[in-house]
């Protein structure tokens, strides 16, 4: 096909699928060319791709037990198929020595290095119990592999996208929103899952279940999330540059969300502070805690090398107020980086002002989290309010595209 009868079809496409209220198909008139050639060497991408996640993270397992909840599951140990179970039965494994040695309720099938139960069936489903220590069972769809890391079972989850995007929408949003912020959440989770597939490459597997990556604490059954995953199927957002964007969201944005170099250090298109009134009067739009002015200013000195000695400067530190949001707390050149105040004091966020009371500092703050990106009371709010998903992705992320992955691909092509 030639180069400009591709392009024309490429943005044809784009604009059925993407020409809607608020998120805008992509434009050839912007290096398009170089872009094509840019992503031609990455990774294609499918909407049935499967996704290694490490499961259970934290916790210290020495032996579980493996319960098929749909489907049977072969006993695969050591590249050999050794026993074959189903909802009736239960595979106990167990640390022993350098081995995981596998149980089952009738016999011991061995020890052994590297273990993957795996089903052939279309719904296929297990729960998995750490015994020790003793934990709730979790469950989880498709297949499970069992080795050894530093003398404890790891977990991988070897899971379909849409599965793992269920449960992480769940993990991450709770179950009582609206069908249409799922699927806004369930875009977003998509499309950070494939921007970040290679972040746990070297440790032999794509993502864990910590807000490191993204929280997956496994299946969910509410059908509303459900539903949302298979309204959006293959739906993932990316930028000018037909980039994925790096989907970021957090708690409450307090009124106002913050840039990405603010926090991050780097500078993105999309990731701009925008006013967000819909954050405002939801239930983590506001926080306060109280310290005393001693230890604060104590925190500023020795962590900072911040002037407490000069009056006019420690006058302030205390009285350090934000109406709209800044990255630092400035005095005549010295900064000091909110982001870390934030992380050393475990405060919900940056965005604080201060006030002392007497011997006391209160911390008066708005929001929680990072700020950047999508702020979901907010997105929750805009849904409820009647506004599509679409709309929300446009308000919080600035010139990005909503693209199906297959015409990602063709367009990578």
């Amino acid at each position: 096909m030639r180069q400009t009868t591709k392009l024309f079809f490429i943005v044809l496409a784009l604009t059925a699928l993407a020409g809607i209220s608020g998120v805008t198909p992509f434009s050839k008139d912007k290096n398009t060319k170089k872009a094509i050639a840019k992503k031609a060497e990455k990774r294609v991408f499918s909407a049935t791709e499967v996704i290694s996640v490490k499961i259970l993270s934290q916790t210290k397992i020495k032996e579980l037990l493996f319960a098929p909840e749909k489907g049977a599951y072969q006993v695969v140990a050591d590249g050999k198929n050794i026993a074959l179970i189903d909802a009736q039965n239960a595979l106990k494994a167990s640390i022993i020595n350098d081995s995981i040695e596998l149980k089952t309720f009738e016999k011991n099938l061995g020890k052994f290095s590297f273990v993957k139960l795996i089903s052939f069936e279309e719904e296929k489903s297990f729960k998995v119990k750490s015994v020790n220590p003793d934990r709730k069972s979790r469950f989880f769809n498709d297949n499970l592999s069992i080795s050894i890391e530093n003398g404890l079972l790891r977990l991988i989850n070897d899971s379909k996208l849409d599965n793992y995007i269920a449960g992480v929408s769940e993990a991450e949003a709770g179950s009582r929103s609206t069908p249409e912020f799922y699927k806004v959440q369930s875009i977003l989770a998509r499309t950070y899952a494939l921007s970040h597939i290679n972040k746990h490459q070297p440790e032999g597997f794509n993502l864990c279940d910590q807000t490191h990556c993204q929280a997956f604490f496994g299946r969910t059954s509410e059908s509303d999330i459900l539903q949302a995953v298979v309204a959006t199927k293959g739906k993932v957002v990316v930028d000018e540059n037909m980039n994925l964007i790096d989907a970021a969201f957090h708690s409450n944005s307090g009124g106002q969300t913050a840039n990405s170099e603010d926090v991050w250090g780097k500078p993105m298109p999309y990731l701009r502070s925008i006013k967000d009134t819909f954050s405002l009067k939801m239930p983590n739009s506001k926080w306060q805690r109280k310290m005393s002015s001693q230890d604060w200013l104590s925190y500023l000195k020795i962590k900072h090398n911040y002037p407490i000695e000069d009056s006019a400067a420690r006058w302030f530190a205390l009285h350090f107020k934000q109406d709209s949001r800044k990255s630092n707390l400035e005095y005549y050149g010295i900064k000091v980086p909110l982001k870390n105040v934030r992380n050393d004091l475990q405060l919900k966020s940056t965005f604080f002002s201060l006030e002392p009371i007497g011997d006391t500092l209160v911390f008066s703050g708005r929001g929680f989290g990072h700020g950047i990106g999508m702020c979901q009371e907010g997105a929750m709010r805009m849904t409820k309010l009647g506004y599509s998903y679409q709309e929300v992705l446009s308000f919080y992320y600035k010139n990005v595209h909503l693209i199906d992955i297959k015409d990602l691909n063709f367009f990578r092509e």
